[in-house]
């Protein structure tokens, strides 16, 4: 049986990053994707090649749109290279800040797992890679977008907040250069997986289905194209079946390959096992296995199925605008799908009986349509504009399998045109997140209903009438509103995350409860609304679980590092996406560990190292803090390096393990080993610490003075060898100096790698001061593992051991 250290099932927003994490960090990886790859140029346009656009196997149909219908509502996603950012409309919207709650009955709210300052950095990781552009509306000829500036004009006469979101499109050939329309667009270090040249965008609205130029920074060109680069094995046109943990350990995925050019009623299942599977294979997919699944994995946590939500979609149309007497057209058919966004405040914004938060977006269509021509009557219109919301996604629905939504469209399609003034308007935000994906007659099934959301609809309503009517047009609901049903694009939950077992499926970073090493990286686990588009999220949580589960990796030695293909160092190396360094806690371009876990007093790694006599008793500690703040180059004094004006920003994550807890506390110098990586612009980005050691309250020399040591050797961007050393000086003083001394770092980069004892021989290259911020000192207390015979009276020995060296120091002043 083929054997690999990393199984994704899926490849987008989720499946996508955590397949270039992992291959990035060395491990080896396959993608198992259902669907085929479309480089530019392939997606279909005639109505012979859409008519074959989607996907049933059964009836021999691969391609790209997957409709389902359910009661409440209908709803398309993706299956293909790249997953929904195929189809997606390219909006890279953060999760608002204080939207990180689902709301229960009764008005109240539930906290997320995790918020959005745990989520920053990973978005910025996220941006970078993606390359993100808000569309320039300033220059021309992207000026001459009607849609926009009639979305800028309704919200200024309305008193809402607009923005241009970012977008994950090239409308420039390089980072930093001019935009300009069709110019070839320059290739990334790591390459393309389809080897297709790339345009910037044509302002053609294709982007919902498929985007021929290229244009487009789907998961293909960026994460997937990078994952290949690193060695990840990309198997498209394979279909996951089933799933179940492996005797010994990891997992087994059942799968079958639909080879097109190959005529089969039945495919072979085959079998591969791994040490660690990723589900990203979008909300229904991954919900789906799992529900199959459960019984091959007991103890799976009764919230599968729940907390399932569309993100409030709802689309809606204006018709026949008019400014004064004359058309005023809006011309939605001219530059991406979308390029504004209007934000409607949520009552955690402060804004009372606003209700939850909103947005509003500008819709379009694409431009090979507009040779329809206009001017049918009322009823017609609305005709037209059904036609244009399902060729939106898929052209022509009447040819869909295994929907009920087919004869319903295809008594809806007539011969009519969208006309030039006609624009539609995208509606979502955080709705209820009650409803439950569940297994009937061996097929998913969703039973959910728009009427407990009906403030959030209609508030929505209300606010795009009101733009109707600015703007004077007229008002059209989705025709088949009439019947409370939804279009989704955006289904979320069904495998939620939750602080334990009984509040969701996974744990804030995506791993299910009971089953170590199986994680979800989708919507699924998204344990309520997003709000905005949530395909950054997905991304942001996906780089999140990733970090974790290569520290998870690190810090039990495991010995499944596969070098890739072209050099251990290569591992740590950030794709150059031409953008500046991501900041914060985690990106793409690092894993916390290399695979490689050393003991403090050795400098053989453990996978080297033979076991012991009595190494089975030992009990192990782990915890981990991330510590932010700048350096200056060329400066060798710390607090002045921090204050310096050519100051640049440096992160340090660092999980710290005491093998042996016994000896790490008795022995004087209280040495541990120190995994995860360096970050700062002036050493290459992100680059992962090679070897570690950290000392905690080490003797100083006098009774009331004691040091934190920090000693990292890492390479920079270049391959020359850095050490990082730092210390924390925690000295004699009031009880209010704890604080203080015991989260900020004084830190020097060392030219070489440098050992203890070395350094006042050693090059100063930097120089600068790191903190820990509360909010992530409140994140390191929950990062606190043990391991071993005697856990619980390890931790609480190491606690009376911390706490008596601070009294030892600030005691005196507190008495």
């Amino acid at each position: 049986m083929e054997h690999v250290d990393t199984v994704v099932v899926g490849s987008g927003f989720g499946g996508s990053v955590a397949a270039y994490r992992m291959a990035e960090a060395g491990r080896s990886v396959v993608v198992l994707e259902r669907g085929r790859a479309y480089p530019p140029g392939t997606f279909p346009r005639s109505p012979a090649e859409i008519g074959r656009a989607f996907w049933d196997p059964e009836a021999g149909l691969y391609g790209m749109f997957d409709v389902w219908s359910f009661k409440g509502f209908d709803s398309v996603v993706s299956s293909g290279l790249g997953g929904g950012s195929l189809i997606y409309a390219n909006v890279l919207l953060r999760k608002d800040e204080r939207w990180f709650v689902t709301d229960l009955p009764g008005g109240r709210h539930e906290e997320w797992p995790v918020s959005r300052a745990d989520l920053d950095p990973h978005y910025d990781a996220v941006e970078k890679m993606i390359g993100t552009a808000v569309y320039p509306l300033d220059r021309p000829p992207y000026d001459h977008t009607p849609k926009a500036h009639a979305i800028q004009d309704a919200a200024a006469e309305l008193g809402l907040h607009y923005s241009r979101p970012p977008l994950g499109i090239s409308f420039a050939p390089s980072p930093g250069a001019e935009p300009g329309v069709g110019l070839p667009l320059a290739e990334p270090s790591y390459g393309n997986v389809h080897g297709v040249p790339r345009r910037t965008c044509r302002l053609c609205g294709e982007c919902d289905i498929g985007c021929n130029d290229g244009a487009k920074n789907s998961l293909d060109h960026t994460y997937l194209s990078a994952a290949a680069f690193h060695g990840a094995d990309l198997r498209t046109e394979h279909e996951v079946k089933g799933i179940r943990p492996r005797p010994g350990g990891g997992y087994e995925v059942d799968y079958v390959h639909h080879d097109v050019n190959v005529r089969k009623d039945r495919r072979p299942v085959r079998t591969i096992a791994c040490e660690r599977l990723v589900l990203a294979a979008g909300t229904y997919g991954t919900t789906y296995l799992l529900l199959k699944s459960r019984a091959a994995l007991p103890g799976l946590s009764g919230a599968l199925g729940t907390r399932f939500s569309g993100n409030g979609d709802l689309l809606t149309f204006l018709l026949k605008a008019k400014d004064r007497d004359r058309v005023r057209p809006l011309d939605a058919s001219r530059g991406p799908v979308i390029t504004s966004a209007i934000r409607l405040p949520d009552a955690l914004d402060g804004a009372p009986g606003a209700g939850p938060g909103a947005y509003i977006q500008d819709g379009g269509y694409p431009s090979f349509v507009d040779w329809m021509v206009p001017g049918l009557e009322p009823d017609e219109q609305i005709v037209r504009v059904v036609k244009f919301l399902w060729q939106r996604f898929v052209e022509f629905f009447k040819d869909a399998p295994d929907t009920n939504v087919s004869a319903e469209l295809s008594d809806l399609i007539g011969d009519g045109a969208l006309s030039v003034s006609s624009l539609p308007l995208l509606g979502m935000g955080r709705d209820a997140a009650d409803g439950r994906l569940e297994l009937r007659g061996g097929r998913l099934n969703a039973r959910w209903s728009a009427e407990s959301s009906r403030a959030h609809y209609a508030r929505l309503r209300k606010t795009m009438r009101a733009i109707a009517d600015v703007l004077g047009a007229e008002y059209a609901d989705n025709p088949i509103w009439f019947r409370k049903r939804v279009i989704t694009v955006h289904p979320l939950g069904g495998a939620p995350m939750g602080r334990h077992e009984g509040e969701g499926v996974c744990d804030a970073f995506g791993e299910v409860f009971g089953h170590p090493g199986l994680y979800i990286a989708d919507g699924a686990a998204m344990p309520g609304p997003v709000g905005p588009n949530p395909s950054l999220t997905i991304a942001a949580m996906a780089d999140r679980l990733s970090t974790r589960a290569l520290e998870n990796a690190a810090s039990r030695g495991r010995s499944t590092h596969t070098p890739p293909r072209d050099g251990a160092q290569r591992t740590h190396d950030a794709p150059d996406t031409g953008a500046g360094p991501a900041s914060g806690e985690a990106g793409p371009s690092g894993g916390a560990g290399n695979g490689t876990a050393y003991e403090a007093d050795s400098g053989r790694p453990e996978r080297d190292r033979g076991t012991s006599p009595g190494a089975d008793a030992r009990t192990s500690l782990s915890f981990t803090e991330v510590m932010k703040g700048f350096v200056t180059f060329g400066e060798d004094d710390p607090r002045a390096g921090e204050l310096a004006g050519a100051r640049e920003r440096i992160t340090l994550r660092l999980t710290i393990t005491a093998d042996d807890v016994d000896r790490f506390l008795d022995e004087p110098e209280h040495t541990a080993r120190a995994d995860g990586w360096v970050e700062s612009a002036g050493c290459g980005g992100r680059r992962a610490v090679l070897r570690g050691w950290f000392n905690c309250l080490a003797p100083a020399g006098a009774e009331d003075r004691r040091l934190m040591k920090y000693r990292l050797h890492f390479t920079d961007g270049e391959g020359r060898p850095r050490t990082l050393t730092g210390q924390k000086n925690v000295l004699h003083g009031p009880p209010t100096r704890i604080w203080p001394d015991t989260s900020t770092l004084y830190v020097r980069i060392l030219d070489g790698h440098v050992p203890e004892g070395g350094d006042a021989d050693a090059e100063v290259l930097a120089a600068g001061v790191m903190h820990i911020r509360l909010p992530d000192f409140a994140r390191q207390l929950t990062t606190f593992r043990t391991s071993g015979p005697d856990c619980a009276a390890a931790l609480v020995r190491f606690g009376r051991f911390f706490a008596g060296e601070l009294w030892e120091v600030y005691g005196p002043d507190a008495a």
